[in-house]
């Protein structure tokens, strides 16, 4: 089997404005790739670019894209860690877009094994519940948005900080308020705290009862995250600091976090989140799955990953809750409430929208 073509589409969602600490999504700035193949598979991957983090922007992405389809053209599919070598020898770095073509591998390959990729990655079917992320707003606003989430069944709510401290303080005090005890709670400050403000934050959160924090402070502040690490009440997420494997051994050996959290945008897509996912479970570190803005599309992927990375024990997969206007996929990932499900068809089981894909620009290579 080799690979003949690849179709590039800027997958462009529109969406409800959704902030964070690092800035305003209007947006969904996605790309999408589809491998075609002589043998009559093609393989599709999605990558969403977050350039205020991963510093990748729909226009890299794209111009990336291009590059590494010439490149991977007239190659065999079934080789993902030599086709990804290919695309590292070219490129250091940029693994957004990385992750796009590293998925649409992995849809090929499953599909030619006529398995789920879940079970093509040897894993199994087990209940899987997403959490729901808030983005920043007023105390006020957060916490109506909360009570309403919940009385839609959710039990995990996910809390985007790192604004002005005492504000988020007062944030988290809405938010237990409003949803009562039994909810989880989660905090994702998105490296918007400096070591002192991430100190005293921490320590007066304790009271809400959290279950964890996702990057408190800026990665340049690695180097003093194996402080906050012990001297916080709360358990920390290592999310931006996060990038591959390596990163992980070094926040792992260095005692800067209790728990990871991987991303395809940032590992580059599955070839290297398995990587990560062995070096914690051989440390007895918990992983979370997490997302970007992704549609329904590279949401199954990432479910697909975690059902075979026993690892994996939080769930962060609601991007396409956050205020999408249109759902550009056919099968896929199913929601029944919080609950999460992928199909069992061969390969991803998830497909753009034909119709919408004829909406959006695109380019042969």
């Amino acid at each position: 089997m080799i690979i003949t073509h690849t179709e590039i589409y800027r997958f462009s969602i529109p969406m409800e404005p959704f902030v964070i600490a690092t800035g305003t999504m209007h947006f969904a700035q996605n790309v999408l790739v589809r491998i075609f193949t002589d043998a009559g598979i093609h393989g599709s991957g999605e990558c969403s670019a977050f350039p205020m983090i991963v510093g990748e922007t729909q226009e890299t992405c794209l111009a990336m894209a291009k590059d590494f389809a010439q490149i991977l053209k007239g190659k065999d599919p079934l080789d993902i860690p030599a086709r990804m070598d290919d695309l590292l020898g070219y490129a250091a770095h940029n693994p957004t877009v990385k992750s796009a073509f590293d998925m649409a591998l992995f849809d090929i390959a499953s599909k030619n094994a006529g398995q789920p990729l879940y079970q093509f990655l040897g894993g199994q079917k087990r209940i899987i519940e997403t959490d729901m992320t808030l983005g920043i707003g007023t105390p006020e606003a957060m916490a109506a948005k909360a009570k309403e989430h919940v009385a839609n069944g959710c039990n995990i709510i996910k809390i985007k900080l790192g604004k002005k401290v005492h504000e988020d303080i007062d944030r988290v005090a809405a938010i237990r308020k409003a949803v009562g005890n039994q909810i989880t709670l989660r905090l994702d400050a998105n490296q918007g705290w400096s070591f002192d403000d991430a100190l005293f934050a921490l320590t007066e959160l304790e009271k809400f009862d959290i279950e964890f924090c996702e990057q408190p402070m800026r990665t340049w502040f690695d180097d003093k995250l194996p402080e906050l690490n012990t001297n916080s009440p709360i358990k920390l997420m290592a999310d931006e600091s996060c990038y591959n494997h390596h990163d992980a051994r070094k926040l792992i050996n260095s005692k800067s976090t209790t728990f990871l959290n991987i991303k395809f945008a940032k590992s580059g897509g599955i070839l290297e989140a398995q990587k990560i996912h062995e070096i914690a479970l051989q440390s007895g570190v918990k992983c979370m799955i997490g997302s970007m803005l992704e549609s329904r599309l590279a949401l199954t992927a990432n479910l697909h990953f975690a059902l075979a990375s026993p690892n994996v024990v939080y769930f962060d997969l609601d991007t396409c809750l956050l205020g999408h206007l249109v759902d550009p996929v056919a099968g896929g990932l199913t929601y029944e409430g919080f609950m999460l499900d992928v199909p069992d068809t061969p390969g991803i089981g998830a497909e753009a929208d034909e119709f919408f894909l004829e909406k959006c620009e695109s380019w042969k290579v």
